[in-house]
């Protein structure tokens, strides 16, 4: 009998406490439920643009114009492959996201395994805190910093070319620089944050590994190839499907504000994403830039499901699901 009123008796203060925990998850999480709902769920009705030829009637609100226009089919989605762009923009989106997951999956891993090998944490702290900073700058602050070294006579790297009696360089009209300014600048403003990510996973390691390792003599690369890498094995996993996932993505800041949208750069800047802003805002055609925005979603979600697939036959424990 006090067997089982002490049984009821943990029930209820687990229950209590449960609860209490519960609605601390709840508050912590209200935010991001909140942005998400607002953000990617509300607009979802937006979807049917894709596949309607959409016109707007006067007096009327959106969602009416919408759901009385009349259907399109798939007509909309033939855009994209009819476009005269279509080659250079798919080639520029698939080019800078492969070479960024190729590099995102080397550079961090590489920093955060050097970082974490240096005996100072004060240097430690100092050197990740500026590679962070870049994370939080807006791209409209980036284009302008690039601005500020690239400008065509008052640029910085032009006034050290001039003082060194060196022929200035046009770059805003020299297109055979900018991939590779475009994939530094990528690089740049987010391998800050994403070695962070590998240093936290660092940190967790047991250090009683690297101890037995240093008694049986075993080099730093030696310890880096068998105990870090090893243990990173499954952030990589996760963080390589999630770059899978936007391989058809390349985000609007960087390639529609870096470049200043000059002419003469636009084979190097043009990818999906600039064309789908364009289409909605400067030729008006929301339906077009709709249906190449949901074709990105659902190329991103079977690339994700697909590299899961791949993970998870090599590695099932590093497997995202």
């Amino acid at each position: 009998m006090s067997k089982n009123k002490d049984q009821s008796e943990v029930k209820t203060k687990k229950g209590k406490k449960w609860k209490s925990t519960d609605l601390e998850l709840v508050i912590l999480g209200l935010p991001t439920f909140i942005y998400f709902f607002l953000f990617m769920y509300l607009p979802l009705p937006g979807l049917l643009l894709a596949f309607k030829n959409y016109r707007p009637k006067p007096g009327h609100n959106f969602f009416y114009s919408l759901f009385t226009s009349k259907s399109a089919g798939f007509k909309n989605f033939e855009v994209l492959f009819r476009t005269p762009d279509a080659p250079k923009m798919i080639f520029n989106t698939l080019f800078y996201n492969i070479i960024g997951i190729i590099l995102g999956a080397i550079l961090p891993v590489a920093i955060a395994m050097m970082l974490s090998e240096l005996r100072s944490k004060k240097v430690m702290k100092t050197t990740q805190t500026m590679m962070f900073l870049p994370h939080f700058l807006s791209w409209v602050v980036v284009s302008n910093i690039v601005y500020a070294f690239l400008a065509p006579n008052r640029g910085y790297i032009n006034n050290v070319l001039l003082a060194n009696s060196s022929k200035q360089i046009d770059w805003y009209n020299t297109p055979q620089y900018w991939r590779f300014i475009l994939i530094f600048m990528n690089q740049w403003k987010s391998i800050g944050y994403t070695s962070i990510i590998y240093m936290s996973a660092i940190t967790s390691i047991d250090n009683s590994l690297y101890e037995a390792a240093m008694i049986d003599g075993a080099t730093k690369f030696q310890q880096a190839r068998f105990i870090t890498i090893p243990h990173l094995r499954r952030t990589i996993s996760v963080m390589l499907i999630m770059s899978i996932g936007s391989i058809f993505t390349t985000g609007l800041d960087l390639y529609y504000l870096v470049p200043r949208q000059a002419f003469p750069l636009y084979d190097t800047y043009i990818t999906v994403d600039v064309y789908v802003y364009n289409s909605a805002t400067k030729a008006g055609n929301l339906p077009q830039g709709s249906a190449v925005g949901f074709l990105q979603s659902v190329i991103g979600f079977f690339m994700v499901v697909a590299a899961n697939l791949v993970i998870k036959k090599v590695d099932p424990e590093s497997s995202l699901f």
